[in-house]
């Protein structure tokens, strides 16, 4: 597994060692600083040796090379392409969505997106074992309200003692992840937006939350489950919603509140060995990490849940029909429901390019989808009953067998934010899409999100639904009034409708018709 290079006290080296993983669930809580970082040190190209500066000399370049100390001579040296080049980097702006930090509350994903950002530069020293995210969330939300963040404001807000730098290293990534944007970034800006506030408004219909757990064969413990539902006049249709790494049913009950409050009943599994209590008790070096063996469980976990509502092992307000039922998830969890739609895992892309750090495609996901190699050949597990998924920034590009799209048996919406440094859209979302949809077709669609990123297309209950909530009950919707027409096949209709589905706030454009142009 390839992970960024972290270098902590030995009681914070578990955290940092699975820092890059954490990136990918979502709703990791992590917490602050007590100390920011104040000394980095720099490696320059081809040089053996390491300059010392201090974080905050680092708002000036020019100062570090006037006078006469050794990075001022090396300066003078170089004709003036060191100095350059440390102004480069350190007033770079990150690739996060601004007003998306500006927004994260206590609790949320914040801590572990900017030391793995800072990770991503070197080694980082004395990270506290004890932080609190307030004074974090505090500094970075000053910084990203008044303009774009850049490494000096990160570095100048996050826990830790030094860090060392590696220019080469730094901006051979930076460029790489610029190029896997650049795609996505000029699709949705040149795409209209698709705004509708009645498919965001809230329904009519009262819900309820319960929790239950069912036994299943394919674990040895009873699966939780979390069930949203309308109190009465449900429409009888039955949906699924899959969490991501880390993560929890708790991250996406807004969209299942939303979908309920228009009559459609919703189940959220507690997927064990991936889940967020799984993450407290590994880095408390209680359990291993996630084994690749949930590939092949989480979809199981799915299936059962389905099985328990036919049976009535699983309690519902009332009855639902479960023998067409659309599926969603986020991250690991969109990858499951594209497993249960049909696309079969496969291990052969990653044979050579997993060790290849200088593939172009490579990015953060890849760290969850390398750690698949031993069992995806094992772990194709669609379900027919799953007419329609989903797929909001599922890790893809090395996963999934691209030809095997032609047996799917779901229709998929596939969700990117064109801001997502974790699952970048060009080589996860657009790549493999616009293959699909240049073969068969298949009715497939992809939305991006403009300035989504892989956090905060989320939602908690009390957000119902956040900036998806349109564009998801426009699928689900369309998905159940299509009925048979829901398949995927080259001249399947569209799920969406035609008068809008977006947010205002993170703007949604189909994207689909421009890759099947080719433009």
């Amino acid at each position: 597994m390839v992970r960024p290079p972290v270098r902590l006290r030995p009681a914070s080296r578990l955290r940092g060692a699975l820092l890059a993983a954490a990136a990918l669930a979502g709703s990791t809580a992590l917490a602050a600083p007590a100390q920011a970082i104040d000394v980095v040190q720099l490696q320059l190209p081809l040089l053996q040796t390491s300059f010392t500066v201090k974080t905050a000399e680092l708002r000036d370049p020019s100062k570090l090379i006037r006078g006469s100390s050794d990075l001022a001579e090396l300066d003078r040296a170089t004709s003036g392409s060191i100095g350059r080049e440390l102004a480069r980097v350190f007033s770079t702006p990150l690739p996060l969505n601004v007003r998306s930090f500006a927004n994260q509350a206590v609790g949320s994903p914040l801590l572990d997106q900017a030391l793995l950002l800072v990770s991503a530069l070197g080694e980082v020293d004395g990270v506290p074992d004890t932080i609190d995210s307030k004074d974090l969330a505090s500094s970075l939300n000053r910084t990203a309200a008044s303009g774009p963040l850049t490494v000096v404001d990160l570095l100048q807000a996050l826990p830790g003692r030094t860090v060392t730098v590696d220019l080469k290293k730094f901006f051979v990534g930076l460029e790489r992840l610029q190029r896997q944007q650049s795609e996505g970034l000029r699709l949705a800006a040149a795409t209209p937006a698709a705004v509708s506030p009645a498919l965001a408004a809230p329904g009519p219909l009262a819900i309820q939350r319960t929790e239950q757990t069912i036994p299943v064969r394919h674990r040895p413990e009873a699966l939780a489950v979390v069930v949203i539902a309308p109190k009465t006049g449900g429409n009888g249709r039955l949906a699924v919603i899959s969490h991501g790494l880390w993560d929890s049913p708790e991250g996406f009950e807004g969209w299942a509140k939303h979908l309920a409050s228009h009559g459609t009943t919703v189940v959220l599994p507690r997927h064990p060995g991936s889940d967020s209590s799984q993450q407290q008790a590994m880095l408390a070096g209680k359990v291993p990490p996630p084994s690749p063996d949930d590939l092949k469980l989480r979809p199981l976990d799915v299936s059962a849940l389905i099985d328990a509502a036919a049976s009535g092992a699983l309690t519902l307000p009332a009855p639902v029909r479960t023998e067409a039922v659309v599926a969603l998830g986020q991250s690991w969890g969109a990858t499951t429901v594209l497993q249960l739609a049909g696309l079969r895992p496969s291990a052969d892309r990653m044979q050579g390019r997993c060790a290849d750090l200088r593939d172009p495609d490579r990015n953060l996901s890849w760290v969850l989808q390398c750690s698949f190699k031993a069992t995806a050949d094992q772990a194709g597990l669609a379900d027919p009953r799953v007419k329609a998924v989903v797929a909001v920034s599922p890790p893809t590009a090395l996963l999934f067998d691209v030809g095997s799209s032609q047996a799917m048996n779901a229709r998929a919406l596939l969700v990117s934010g064109s801001r997502d440094w974790v699952v970048p859209s060009g080589p996860e979302a657009i790549a493999p899409m616009t293959a699909q949809l240049r073969g068969i077709g298949g009715g497939h669609r992809l939305v991006l999100a403009k300035g989504g990123d892989h956090f905060n297309l989320r939602s908690p209950l009390e957000e119902g639904g956040g900036p998806l909530r349109g564009l998801i009950l426009a699928w689900v919707n369309g998905a159940f009034q299509a009925g048979a027409a829901a398949a995927p096949g080259p001249t399947a209709p569209t799920l969406l409708p035609a008068d809008g589905w977006g947010d205002a706030e993170i703007p949604l454009v189909d994207v689909t018709p421009a890759l099947q142009q080719g433009s």
